[in-house]
């Protein structure tokens, strides 16, 4: 038994070990560290310890020793490693980065780890460079050369500022059943089928389905939902055409909003979405009255995220359309179960946004006025 180094911990310190040891949110190394010094306290010797936390005997010698020579939270830490010495100077490093923001050469979309590390080759005095520092330069300089992001920048102008503005301001409106609001979209479905029968789940064995399908068609989903209380319809029709979305609003006010004096509709600009595609489904006299009974207002172009359908559709697809569905009936059929569930369990969509905060997030982005206030 070493008795050059004595460790005698103070209750503080036993509790604080033994409330590591109970947590187990520590590195592994840590812990057996811990595991050290308790038993050392306790009276057990060297070997006994060793063999006990499965270490070898200098571990248990350097855990006491930084111990006593520098404190508790010395010898639980990790001392300073020399490590190997770095394959890639800073310039070769940074030849890297550069090659790696490249394009890539001729009949590849991409870069990847051994593409880079044998371009590099060829640039450099580098008999061979693995993909693993490849990889670790990359990171190290947070690049991922085979990953692309796409995305969408809105011209945020001032038409966009007032329409946003304008959906924002509906939402925050108490609710009042003479004049709803009521978020509009529309979503494309395929209707898939099996070739051959799936397997269902029992113990220890998964449901199994055919990696093939057969494609029965597609079907479009009509989809209304109330900004202020816990109901949306799902409407599955085979197109979507003006013809189906001048009836679609004529449903709105006739069937589920008879008593409102006016429905306010928050939708996107696609061509079908407008007053012009009644007349063209309906006769003129009961166009015009459907749309005295409307009131349209449009989100920014690149802005579906200001229409809190979209949040439901994306509910509607993960809870129900998540499978194959093969026919139009059943898709009728599964999606109306869905939207009762739905509606009677109360579930509303819980929106934070307000006009308030896109002032303050998006201040740098609003345009400046050309006039000064007299």
């Amino acid at each position: 038994m070493n008795l050059r180094y004595r460790v005698d911990l103070d209750q503080p310190e036993r509790d604080e070990l033994t409330a590591m040891l109970a947590g187990g949110k520590q590195p592994a190394r840590k812990l057996k560290r811990a595991q050290i010094l308790l038993a050392v306290d306790a009276g057990l010797g060297d070997e006994a310890i060793a063999a006990t936390v499965v270490v070898g005997g200098s571990t248990v010698y350097r855990t006491k020793r930084r111990f006593v020579e520098m404190g508790l939270e010395a010898a639980l830490s990790e001392e300073p490693r020399a490590g190997a010495q770095r394959k890639l100077t800073g310039k070769e490093e940074a030849l890297l980065v550069a090659t790696a923001c490249s394009s890539p050469p001729p009949g590849r979309a991409r870069w990847t780890l051994e593409l880079l590390a044998g371009e590099f080759v060829k640039l450099t005095d580098h008999q061979e460079l693995s993909r693993e520092t490849v990889r670790r330069r990359l990171a190290d300089n947070d690049l991922k050369p085979w990953r692309k992001d796409m995305w969408c920048i809105p011209k945020v102008d001032a038409e966009y500022v007032a329409r946003m503005e304008d959906v924002l301001d509906l939402y925050a409106e108490a609710p009042d059943p003479k004049r709803p609001v009521v978020c509009f979209d529309e979503s494309p479905t395929q209707l898939i089928g099996e070739v051959r029968q799936p397997n269902p789940g029992r113990t220890g064995r998964l449901e199994r389905y055919d990696c093939e399908y057969k494609r029965n068609g597609t079907a479009n989903l009509f989809v209304f939902l109330d900004a202020h209380r816990s109901w949306r319809k799902v409407k599955v029709t085979e197109r979507r055409a003006a013809e189906d979305f001048a009836h679609c609003m004529r449903d709105l006010v006739d069937i589920h909003y008879p008593q409102a004096e006016r429905v306010r509709v928050v939708l996107d600009n696609l061509s079908t979405h407008s007053a012009a595609a009644l007349y063209q489904a309906l006769p003129a006299s009961e166009a015009r009255r459907v749309l005295r009974r409307l009131e349209f207002h449009y989100t920014p172009k690149h802005a579906s995220w200001l229409n809190m359908v979209e949040i439901e559709i994306g509910v509607l697809r993960g809870q129900c359309l998540d499978r194959r569905i093969n026919s139009y009936d059943r898709l009728v059929a599964e999606t109306a179960a869905w939207e009762h569930l739905r509606n009677t369990s109360g579930a509303r969509i819980n929106w934070m946004f307000s006009t308030e905060n896109a002032r303050l997030k998006m201040a740098k982005a609003y345009p400046k006025p050309t006039s000064k206030e007299s």
